[in-house]
């Protein structure tokens, strides 16, 4: 197993030739960009940038991280996170910062801190600043930005994003090797799970069945937040768990996932307790026929808008067009969700060892559904990343 052992914290990480290799193409890309350096932001929701150069992600706090053209990179921190990123960060240079502070924005009067003029003289060696690309340019706070802006006021401030993107686009060899596992602790924890769902048990019960077979199955984490949904609110794309039982007869709906080293799978099922109503099998089963035709069209070379073409072309001649919500992919990597798309605007040919999340929603005004598994791309289709419970699940009562 490409995975390694912490010796300060105990968890599961990639090897440093890893980061070391991250770290050179970086600095590459930025030279080749016509940059002087990037800085790269990270909150604890969307981490996955500053975590896929430094192992470092943020906790209340957020983070940056400066590669330069030339130069060793810093990470970037607030003033509470020191000790807890000498403690994870692949990084040995950390500075602490107030624009990385907490939103309460607590002013820290006895504290030393860095400013952006002592980081970027400290990564450039002294010399000037020029050009600077911003990475996690959507999620980048005033404070930062406003930060960079006041204290190198001629600087040229461009969106970078795809200099850390096109890298985390194609999976190398460990990444490949640590999504396939963290998809198997995750099937591991929805077999688990799914032989305690009860009639009467609320949604958030089992969420916390979840949680706990997640963290048994070696998880440093959810992948995302748990999906558990029943009733109408399966028909909800992206919602919460309430506290309301689980009855038979109704959709429920599962997503889940472990997240291993920083990559965050995600597996997402549709069931019943008892037997499935004629109309919600029919769609159920349509959604899964649909899943599997969009996996046999995707190989290395084929465009991405038509494999998109061809999924809502199916959904129609199925007669279920009026319940598409989007379709039928997304990337999967750090993020459960993340770039790129595949929408009918995206016309980039699929690469050998993108992994995909295959996404099948569709919904009703009383309840939606969704199948959901991992896939790499390989030259001649794809590999599955998860497979298990694919047949349509009536629980018993």
């Amino acid at each position: 197993m490409t995975l390694v052992i912490d010796s300060r914290t105990g968890l599961k990480r990639l090897p440093d030739s890893e980061f070391s290799a991250r770290l050179a193409r970086t600095r590459q890309a930025v030279r080749d960009a016509g940059l002087d350096a990037i800085l790269v932001h990270s909150n604890e929701a969307d981490f996955a940038n500053v975590r896929y150069l430094t192992d470092y992600w943020p906790l209340f706090e957020s983070a940056g991280c400066i590669v330069p053209a030339d130069g060793e990179a810093i990470l970037l921190i607030g003033p509470e996170s020191k000790e807890y990123a000498e403690d994870h960060s692949m990084l040995p240079t950390i500075r602490t910062m107030i624009a990385y502070r907490e939103s309460a924005e607590p002013d820290y009067p006895e504290l030393s801190v860095s400013t952006f003029g002592d980081v970027f003289d400290e990564a450039l060696g002294g010399r000037p600043l020029h050009t600077l690309g911003l990475v996690g340019y959507s999620i980048m706070p005033l404070p930062v930005y406003d930060g960079v802006r006041a204290a190198f006021p001629g600087v040229e401030l461009v969106k970078a994003d795809e200099i850390i993107i096109k890298q985390r686009v194609i999976k190398s060899p460990a990444e490949l090797e640590v999504m396939r596992e963290a998809f198997r602790m995750s099937e591991h924890a929805l077999e688990a799970v799914v032989s305690h769902i009860r009639a009467g048990m609320t949604e958030l019960e089992l969420v916390g069945l979840i949680q706990k077979e997640l963290y048994a199955a070696g998880a440093e984490y959810e992948a995302h937040a748990v999906y558990a949904f029943a009733g109408p609110r399966t028909r909800h794309a992206i919602s919460r768990p309430t506290h309301s039982p689980i009855m038979p007869g109704t959709m429920i709906q599962l997503n889940l996932g472990a997240r291993l080293a920083g990559y965050s799978p995600s597996v997402g099922r549709p069931l019943c307790i008892g037997p499935m109503p004629a109309e919600m099998r029919a769609l159920v089963e349509v959604g899964r026929d649909a899943h599997y035709q969009t996996m046999a069209w995707m190989r290395a070379g084929v465009i991405a808008s038509d494999v998109v073409s061809r999924f809502y072309d199916y959904i129609r001649s199925r007669g279920f067009g009026d319940h598409l919500l989007y379709g039928p992919c997304h990337g999967l990597g750090m993020m459960e969700v993340e770039r790129p798309w595949m929408e009918s605007t995206t016309h980039y040919p699929l690469e050998e060892n993108m992994t995909f999340q295959v996404d099948t929603f569709l919904q009703t005004p009383a309840f939606g559904l969704r199948w959901e598994n991992g896939v790499r791309v390989a030259a001649d289709g794809v590999e599955t990343l998860s497979d298990a419970l694919m047949d349509i699940m009536e629980l018993p009562l």
